[in-house]
């Protein structure tokens, strides 16, 4: 539930994908399958496979709200680092908020920076601690159809709503048989999604944010693993993508939704426009 919209006439702030916080994180990575299909499952045939992998953003939708858990994931050097997120969302609003802890590339034993709390609204990014010059009390407003890649990847975590909608152009659907997550029965199938048809596929809400990833990725085809539970609903979903641009150009990344607790209570607050930083923000690369 969004109680709060204070949003008009708010200056928004340009972040390209260099100054994002994935920017020196990004290297080749995968998504290691959970298990192999149990010999008492039927497999589904591909097209019904890819209907209800399409359909499972309308069902979060009719879920409500759910918790979280994100991670966008690179490695380099043999090093395995990851962007973790855990927070809520409200399916029916397209917002949710998320507390983000970056790693510490400098291997302080203290820890890296202080957690980003990350609001996510429909056609924005907000984000408090953003460090960078940006005051502690300040938000930082990233207009996210502005970004190279609609904020997929790009803020540190994936928009819950947008790895549904993502899905909505699945292809080449195969189902992968029945495992448990945390405790829950679900199906896994695994497949590609395609962006373009994605973005036309998508709600009017997020069309902007595919339709600007379109532009940012080397390929419009997406590789993915989603998990889905007896009412249709997303449990888990693991997207691979390919930048066109960034350091280094071509890199990879891989960004994991968990979702669980629907129905859970979601209170959303969007920042006062006088509280939203509207000054330059520094690069984090140094």
């Amino acid at each position: 539930m969004v109680v709060q919209d204070r949003r008009g006439g708010a200056v928004a702030a340009a972040v390209a994908c260099g100054t994002g916080l994935v920017a020196g994180l990004l290297a080749t990575t995968g998504c290691s399958p959970d298990g192999a299909a149990a010999n008492d499952q039927v497999e589904p045939g591909r097209a019904a496979a890819a209907v209800e992998v399409r359909r499972s953003a309308e069902e979060l939708v009719r879920a409500g709200t759910a918790r979280v858990r994100t991670a966008v994931e690179t490695v380099s050097g043999g090093t395995r680092v990851a962007i973790r997120g855990t927070g809520g969302y409200d399916f029916a609003a397209g917002s949710g908020q998320l507390r983000v802890v970056l790693p510490d590339l400098k291997g302080r034993p203290s820890g890296g920076s202080q957690p980003i709390t990350e609001i996510l609204a429909p056609g924005a990014l907000f984000m408090k601690n953003r460090g960078a010059g940006v005051p502690a009390d300040k938000w930082v407003r990233v207009d996210t159809a502005a970004l190279s890649d609609g904020n997929l990847v790009t803020g540190g975590a994936t928009d819950p709503l947008a790895a549904a909608e993502l899905l909505r152009g699945a292809r080449e659907v195969t189902f992968q048989g029945a495992e448990r997550l945390d405790g829950v029965a679900v199906r896994h199938y695994r497949g590609t999604a395609d962006l373009v048809a994605a973005a036309a596929a998508a709600s009017a809400r997020n069309r902007p944010v595919l339709v600007a990833a379109e532009k940012g990725f080397t390929t419009a085809v997406v590789p993915f693993d989603a998990y889905l539970d007896d009412a249709g609903r997303l449990r888990k979903v693991c997207e691979r993508f390919r930048f066109a641009n960034g350091a280094p150009k071509g890199a990879a990344v891989t960004s994991t939704t968990v979702l669980y607790g629907f129905g859970a209570e979601v209170v959303v607050r969007l920042p006062d426009r006088r509280d939203i930083y509207t000054g330059k923000i520094a690069s984090e690369t140094s």
